[in-house]
């Protein structure tokens, strides 16, 4: 039973990578909910006033906890199953919202409260964690590059850029130092374009197989000791 979670920047290619990852693994993949979400694009072009009315940050925030989390439970339970995002990285967002405003402080405690309430609830399923996390970094110039490419409307906006910044700029910092439900194998995808070039795509699903066999010697090897 293997469980691989794909990490990254918004427009890192996270679908993609999950999509070919798990065809070669024969893998189900659970995508993150993006299409259904009737939020998402009110986030992304509401008005600051509408913002603060509304409370769209945290309301998406939410949406998404709530969709990470049952994602995370079915992928647990199941066979071999591979997640464009995870519960994981949730915290994150919230507390980049948090720090730039968008999420006060009382809301941003609010939802720590509920994460809290469901990573003790992963903790009693037999398996509790995901073997690998699959982290897609590169340059923000990349970043910006697919966010256009793949041209949602509601994306676009030049004012989103600070936001789309901020994320970028902690993003590794986040997964070296404060991430560890499992091991991550960091793909740089200034050099691997897995969309365009069946080649790169290739060599992904290469180094994917040989870290995960690395991680069954590694088990075997800690189980007989």
């Amino acid at each position: 039973m293997t469980i691989i979670v794909i990490g990254g920047m918004i427009g890192a290619g996270k679908t993609s990578v999950a999509k070919i990852i798990a065809e070669a693994l024969e893998s189900e993949v659970f995508y993150e909910n993006v299409d259904d979400n009737h939020i998402l694009p009110l986030f992304y072009t509401a008005s600051a006033e509408e913002q603060a009315a509304k409370r769209y940050p945290f309301l998406l925030q939410l949406e998404f906890l709530s969709s990470r989390f049952s994602n995370i439970k079915d992928a647990l339970i199941n066979q071999d199953n591979v997640l464009d995002r995870s519960i994981y990285e949730d915290w994150y967002f919230c507390k980049v919202n948090n720090d730039l405003g968008n999420i006060s402080d009382t809301e941003f405690h609010i939802y720590e409260k509920l994460l809290n309430n469901m990573m003790e609830e992963l903790d009693e399923l037999p398996k509790k964690s995901p073997d690998l996390m699959v982290y897609l970094t590169g340059s923000f110039e990349t970043i910006i590059h697919r966010i256009g490419m793949r041209g949602r409307d509601f994306e676009q906006d030049p004012k989103l850029m600070n936001y789309y910044y901020t994320l970028w700029s902690g993003y590794d910092d986040w997964v070296e130092n404060y991430y560890s439900a499992s091991q991550v194998l960091t793909i740089d995808i200034d050099r691997y374009d897995v969309v365009n070039n069946p080649e790169d795509a290739e060599s992904v699903i290469e180094m994917v197989k040989a870290k995960l066999a690395d991680l069954r010697i590694e088990q075997i090897a800690s189980q007989s000791k």
